[in-house]
């Protein structure tokens, strides 16, 4: 692999009160971010890392570009990077990552790093994802889990309805809400949001050691199974729970359904807790959290890599980014807002509801147990040749009269074709 393009300090490195600074110390630090935030709480996330940044001295400039699965951003991000003028830091994830750092344009920030002891506070797993060739190369935000069930507290009491703990009781409890007038399940009509959907089904149907077969060894034996059919059925139970209109709608609109009453359940990882949080309700009372059927916790973790710059203000603004991104105190009042859980294990969850609490609890004890899994969905299993081609397939089925039979045998193909 090629080596990391470590940044050449100006002067001699000094570190003062767990601040990092290279000898661009001296530069006013200015970032270009570009990430995919745009909704509500997500919007309302990252205002507070803009905020730290200026009372540092820094100047940030925003480039947000709207979809929720960030592709529009990726877009965004090659074309800069082919012109030259890549962005200081970019909200990337998993494999993307290592991708962008076997194109030769990603900053070294082992020093922050090192300075910081990151090795020391971030779960094993993902730290990994934050090191290229063992270097560290971008700096995790959060730990948002995927596999969630959300849900209008109202609409469920009133129909006389518990949190459903198996899918059966969810597949009763939304044909209640049907029968009832009432949307059973918020949904985008949008390729991501129905892999989503998908991953959660494999875990909490299949089990973790079928979904890491699945969707992360890409075992053609586990893509062919009963058990994958299986997953197609309820994935096919599903799509007779959303309504008509659901082509094309963002997931924060969905969100919005479940928070007005027009929906009961959303499926969807907990940054949908950041906009009932930013809408004013409260968990336990205006809405309920529970983990998806099954054991196990998807994963996906927000983080910023750290591309190639050039002058001492640029560099300097990347290394104080690097050092707020990771800081306790941004880690708590981000993930406050976010509606994810801190990246650092050593960051207090005194202020933190009853979902992320249960967050934390589940996520502990999936590392100790081995079913802490990466999404595929979001960008933390495979790379995107891999994940396309099981999302297409995904999405084909879910859009379809196609049966599972059908289903699993596109996908163990579409999955050969793309390795």
């Amino acid at each position: 692999m090629r080596k990391l393009n470590v940044l050449a300090a100006s002067s001699a490195m000094s570190l003062v009160a767990g601040a990092l600074i290279a000898g661009a110390a001296a530069a006013e630090p200015q970032v270009e971010v570009l990430h995919w935030w745009t909704s509500g709480g997500e919007a309302k996330s990252v205002a507070v890392l803009q905020q730290e940044f200026s009372e540092r001295g820094g100047t940030w400039t925003d480039m947000p570009v709207a979809g929720g699965g960030g592709d529009a951003a990726m877009t965004a991000l090659r074309a800069r990077v082919l012109s030259g003028n890549a962005p200081t830091a970019v909200q990337l994830k998993g494999p993307a990552i290592q991708e962008w750092y076997e194109e030769g344009v990603l900053s070294d920030i082992s020093d922050v790093a090192e300075a910081q002891g990151w090795a020391g506070v971030l779960p094993e797993a993902i730290a990994a994802h934050m090191k290229c060739d063992g270097a560290w190369c971008a700096a995790p935000v959060n730990v948002h889990r995927v596999d969630w069930i959300w849900a209008n507290a109202k609409v469920l009491e009133d129909a006389g309805i518990e949190m459903p703990t198996t899918w059966d009781e969810f597949n009763a409890a939304a044909e209640k809400l049907q029968g009832m007038g009432v949307v059973p399940l918020a949904h985008g009509g949008q390729a991501w949001q129905d892999a989503t959907l998908f991953e959660v089904v494999v875990l909490s149907l299949g089990g973790p050691e079928f979904y890491r077969s699945a969707l992360v060894d890409l075992d053609p034996e586990a893509l062919k199974s009963d058990q994958m059919k299986a997953v197609f059925e309820q994935m096919r139970t599903l799509r007779g729970f959303v309504d008509d209109n659901f082509s094309g709608r963002e997931w924060n609109l969905a969100t919005a359904m479940v928070i007005n009453g027009e929906a009961g359940f959303q499926i969807m990882g907990d940054w949908a807790k950041g906009e009932f949080v930013a809408a004013g309700k409260t968990p336990g009372e205006d809405f309920l959290c529970a983990s998806a059927p099954g054991a196990g916790f998807l994963y996906n973790v927000d983080s910023f890599a750290m591309f190639e710059v050039s002058g001492d203000d640029k560099i300097a603004g990347q290394k104080l980014l690097a050092e707020l991104i990771m800081g306790p105190t941004f880690q708590e009042t981000f993930n406050l807002n976010k509606g994810s859980i801190p990246a650092r294990t050593d960051v207090s969850l005194e202020k933190f509801d009853s979902c992320a609490a249960t967050s934390s609890q589940e996520m502990a004890q999936s590392a100790e147990g081995g079913s802490l899994l990466p999404s595929y969905a979001h960008g933390m299993a495979l790379r995107g040749a891999q994940a396309g081609a099981i999302t297409d397939v995904v999405t084909a089925h879910f859009n379809s009269e196609m049966s599972a039979d059908e289903a699993v045998q596109m996908l163990a193909d579409a999955v050969a074709n793309s390795m």
